[in-house]
């Protein structure tokens, strides 16, 4: 699961993910179904697909490759909001932290679930009336999250490349 981290004036895969390798699929969640592109020999079969800082989406590739996204870091007054149910989510800046650091804490209720990829699977993080369980996840720069919310929410927070 990845995120587009930078912002361009054209936030399209067609744009962002140029150098892939050809039968690659990238696969953005919209809140009931997959939108789902292929990389063909002749570019992506679905190029304006958009990936949003603060959106993600799961991209399976055929073989290892080095994408470098190039754009603006977002700075002010943000908000990603969450809608009920399962969203893909990612911060909306460049940051790898905590989710107490990164502000998506106060956003989620207790017994959210945020679901991270291991590679293999999901490892499951529940919010508690204490915390998180089984620890406070982390999300890297690039990184991409499920979250299931009872009543959605919006994560907020002011970010400044000065501080």
């Amino acid at each position: 699961m990845f995120s587009n981290p930078l912002n361009t004036t054209n936030n399209t895969i067609g744009s962002l993910l140029a150098n892939v390798p050809t039968f690659s699929n990238l696969y953005k969640w919209t809140g009931t179904s997959y939108q789902v592109a292929t990389m063909t020999f002749g570019g992506w079969d679905q190029p304006a697909i958009t990936l949003n800082p603060g959106e993600g989406a799961f991209f399976q590739a055929n073989a290892a490759f080095t994408n470098t996204f190039v754009g603006e870091v977002l700075q002010g007054n943000l908000t990603n909001s969450i809608p009920a149910g399962y969203s893909i989510r990612s911060s909306q800046v460049p940051q790898s932290a905590d989710v107490i650091a990164l502000g998506l804490d106060p956003a989620l209720q207790a017994f959210d679930n945020l679901y991270k990829w291991n590679g293999t699977g999901y490892t499951v993080y529940t919010k508690t009336f204490g915390g998180w369980d089984p620890s406070t996840p982390v999300i890297n720069v690039g990184e991409a999250v499920f979250l299931n919310t009872a009543s959605g929410g919006k994560w907020t927070r002011t970010f400044s490349v000065n501080n």
